[in-house]
């Protein structure tokens, strides 16, 4: 047995292995863009909203209130990226429910590439809202003496992403395959539910930190564009 979706190669595409990880990130990518098209294909004053619609504006605009609550303002960029990694955990982990779905957040690649994400935006963000020396000079204050533990508090940020997302849907299939064993009927129905909402709040916890450490960043400078 396979915990990781890594260890599964799937089919080979001209000559390259490709395994669960990278087949399910593909997939839910591409149910995330096409969904996103259906949705907006027609999306004029003129015509009304259908339920689709309108519960896409509810996701969106309940992600633009928690990003204002943490940033203290309207921060368009915030919602475009952490919106984004918030929708495309969401719906790899809600997938879990699909017979076979290996979700890949699962894998510590996935969640290492969505650390380093935010990691990158980071000075990305803080130099565009700031200027180059502006961003930098944040790395010396109060004093030039806080330099190297602001360097490692920026890694350690990627890091504890990293292990977190990735340690608690690893735990959750863990468990799964365990109590599986034990009571193939019962736990499984209940250790889905628990999945689906602890994935939920994994999501949640994720996208709040990344809108976090990109707002300290862009803090007291004029909005990216």
């Amino acid at each position: 047995m396979t915990f990781s979706p890594d260890d599964r190669i799937l089919f080979e595409l001209w000559g390259i292995p490709l395994n669960a990880t990278i087949f399910y990130t593909w997939v839910v990518m591409a149910l995330l863009t096409i969904a996103a098209s259906l949705i907006t294909r027609n999306l004029r004053p003129d015509v009304p909203p259908n339920r689709w619609r309108t519960t896409l504006e509810v996701i969106v605009l309940a992600i633009q209130a928690q990003i204002e609550e943490v940033a203290g303002r309207r921060e368009n960029h915030l919602l475009y990226f952490a919106g984004t990694i918030f929708l495309f955990v969401a719906v790899s982990n809600l997938l879990l429910v699909i017979p076979g779905f290996e979700p890949p957040t699962a894998s510590l690649s996935t969640t290492t590439a969505l650390a380093l994400s935010v990691l990158v935006a980071v000075p990305i963000f803080g130099i565009t809202s700031r200027g180059l020396g502006g961003y930098l000079r944040t790395y010396l204050e109060p004093s030039f003496v806080m330099l190297p533990f602001k360097i490692i508090s920026e890694m350690s940020r990627a890091i504890s992403l990293a292990i977190r997302l990735y340690g608690n849907i690893m735990s959750g299939a863990v468990i799964a395959a365990i109590l599986l064993s034990v009571a193939p009927f019962f736990f499984p129905v209940v250790m889905d539910v628990l999945g689906l909402l602890t994935g939920l709040i994994q999501a949640y916890i994720f996208a709040i930190l990344a809108a976090v450490y990109i707002s300290s960043a862009t803090a007291d400078g004029a909005e990216p564009i």
